[in-house]
């Protein structure tokens, strides 16, 4: 994207003017892509558990936005929260695996909502898992997901033995998909799986 491409908020439409700095022009600093007034209604997650790292609560404006990124395929609102997901993960030394949507929902969806958030905030991944199943865990109670087959499984000829994983997802509900993914990971052999996410419901 170039430097000032986007003039107006992604979401409500207000003028934004960033003010020209150097350290917008030689940094590697992301421009700002919603106003102030959007951007004060997104509540910051306290994160207590340091196994799942989350950024945002699930609140309402949260609600709106997911919905029209995910559901609606804005994908262009990938690029709001590009900044906070940077700082957090650019500076994790561990392997960057986003959970992974189904070839067919992907079809549907047309893009892949996490694969998109690393993306835009310029943060490297690789796929080490791929899903097994087109059913989504929404609507189902915490132990109807635990009682589930599982959902992913490793892609041929991914090493993991010995190796630190940090998964990605969009939101954080139950916890299920990320303990399916982390299962796969640990059972063939990997050092330590975490977790990161952009909302915590």
């Amino acid at each position: 994207m170039k430097r000032f491409e986007v003039r107006n908020c992604l979401l409500c439409n207000t003028p934004l003017n960033e003010p020209v700095t150097w350290k917008l022009l030689l940094t590697n600093h992301f421009p700002k892509t919603i106003c102030f007034d959007c951007e004060k209604k997104f509540e910051p997650y306290e994160n207590k558990d340091k196994t799942v790292i989350s950024l945002f609560r699930y609140n309402n404006p949260m609600k709106d936005y997911l919905h029209r990124y995910k559901f609606l395929h804005d994908v262009i609102l990938a690029k709001i929260f590009r900044e906070q997901i940077h700082m957090y993960l650019s500076k994790q030394k561990a392997v960057i695996v986003p959970i992974p949507m189904h070839p067919l929902k992907l079809k549907e969806r047309t893009f892949s909502h996490v694969d998109e958030l690393l993306k835009e905030a310029n943060v490297p991944f690789t796929h080490y898992l791929e899903k097994i199943t087109t059913e989504t865990q929404g609507g189902k109670s915490r132990q109807q997901r635990l009682k589930a087959p599982p959902i992913f499984r490793l892609k041929n000829g991914m090493d993991v033995k010995g190796k630190d994983f940090i998964l990605v997802d969009d939101i954080y509900t139950t916890g299920t998909t990320i303990q399916h993914g982390k299962k796969v990971l640990l059972d063939n052999g990997a050092n330590c799986v975490t977790a990161f996410t952009l909302i915590r419901g």
